[in-house]
């Protein structure tokens, strides 16, 4: 990797897209700390240390949550839209037909999705501002008519940020290397880590330090073979006859990755189990006894520090993943492209019987995905339950004891990956560039 990067700074387009996808994190750092008119700012440290969801967004937002700053929520209403129109391509017969026309029904289907962010950032800021209200981060908030004029301004204000991420992680994707959507989440990841670091060493000790480092490393390690782990299918091409020249053949395989879903089953877990909290948080004052106590009730179950939150999260984040698994694969149809394309599993019938092979396999080993993605969700819950018999305090009453979240990680090691094959694949494009130069001059 750090010999890839050397290369890449010697040659000067390579050098400038570095620089300029460098320079695009500084300009979102510098708007994530523009807060939102009316932000208290000890109410909002207080709500991000006892709630998933505020934590959640502040992951996604690349740290802009933090200071409630006009990216306060990031990318996450275009991650929203861009998995609403994944699942809902298979099942509306016009955006099916979209995604088969190749790179002009691509386009087409990030349009709908850039069009679709814009009423779910609304949505969004709208239910994020009122939560921030309840919370007592916001003062200025309500549809009064004391309060309208900033209400709409805050809600305009989110909207635009959220706009303005989106453009800027398009400009890293067209401009710089790597996905930018993906680069503006990492950014905001690895810069608190330095001040997280800061925080566990004044709590806990230089030594519980260095052993959540470890820890770290051991799950990047783990992290790293479950994202590029994957079973090899291989496929055979039938050989063709015309005239004297035989076609066809070769060999070749499928690679069915263990974690194929990424991080999304996680999302879509703990964005399901916030809502009943939410719910019932509102209950609570109730005049009416017996739904003031089932509302107490469920709010409770529902916390960070019930068992059954976490029971709970890991059993979705593993059905999500199996879900979201299937979702996707039906949607590659590789069973039919191969039969298309005079390809076959050896041992295994075209058409039916190999879609029922490959989905067999597929299951098989989503299953070691699905695990380490539940294990990777509690994991703060696993850490809290064996450090609480040592003694080990974690600063300010945070959920997450460690440096930075498995969740995280699963993100920083993706991007990180995925950005090394780009610069890998731009450095051996310019390589094969520069040996075809050299022969024609020959």
């Amino acid at each position: 990797m750090l010999d890839a990067m050397r290369n890449a700074f010697r040659l000067p387009d390579l050098r400038a897209r570095l620089l300029f996808t460098l320079g695009i994190l500084v300009i979102y750092r510098l708007v994530a700390h523009i807060p939102v008119p009316g932000v208290d700012r000890a109410a909002l440290d207080q709500f991000l240390r006892n709630n998933q969801l505020g934590a959640l967004y502040d992951l996604l937002s690349g740290g802009a949550l933090a200071n409630f700053s006009v990216v306060a929520m990031g990318v996450y209403p275009y991650i929203t839209a861009s998995i609403a129109l994944q699942l809902l391509t298979p099942l509306i017969p016009q955006l099916q037909e979209l995604s088969k026309e190749g790179e002009q029904g691509r386009n087409k289907l990030n349009q709908y999705t850039y069009w679709l962010t814009v009423p779910l950032a609304l949505l969004q800021g709208l239910g994020q501002a009122a939560l921030m209200r309840q919370a007592g981060v916001l003062t200025n908030f309500g549809f009064s008519s004391a309060t309208l004029l900033p209400t709409l301004a805050t809600l305009m204000a989110l909207t635009a940020g959220t706009m303005f991420a989106i453009w800027l992680g398009d400009l890293i994707t067209e401009r710089g290397i790597g996905n930018g959507i993906s680069i503006i989440i990492l950014g905001g990841i690895v810069a608190r880590a330095p001040s997280r670091m800061a925080q566990l060493a004044s709590a806990s000790g230089v030594v519980t330090l260095l052993l959540f480092f470890v820890l770290m490393v051991v799950t990047i390690f783990a992290i790293v073979i479950i994202q590029e782990g994957q079973r090899r299918i291989p496929v055979q091409y039938g050989k063709r006859v015309r005239g004297t020249r035989v076609y066809g053949g070769q060999s070749t395989y499928i690679p069915l990755r263990v974690n194929s879903s990424g991080m999304i089953p996680i999302i879509f877990a703990q964005s399901l189990l916030i809502f009943p909290g939410v719910i019932a948080s509102y209950l609570t004052a109730v005049n009416v006894p017996t739904v003031a106590n089932v509302a107490r009730s469920i709010s409770q179950a529902f916390s960070s520090n019930s068992p059954f939150y976490w029971v709970m999260y890991f059993l979705m984040v593993v059905a999500f993943t199996y879900f979201y698994t299937d979702v996707i694969f039906r949607q590659q149809n590789l069973a039919e492209t191969l039969r298309r394309q005079g390809g076959f599993v050896p041992g295994i019938r075209p058409g039916r019987p190999t879609e029922e092979y490959l989905n067999g396999v597929l299951h098989r080993i989503t299953f070691a995905g699905a695990l380490f993605l539940g294990i990777i969700a509690i994991l703060p819950y696993i850490l809290r339950l064996v450090l609480v018999p040592f003694g080990i305090t974690l600063p300010g009453g945070q959920v997450d004891p460690m440096i930075i979240s498995g969740v995280g990680l699963l993100i920083v090691v993706g991007v990180v990956i995925d950005t090394m094959k780009q610069l890998e694949a731009q450095l051996l494009m310019r390589h094969y560039e520069g040996f075809i130069r050299r022969a024609g001059l020959r």
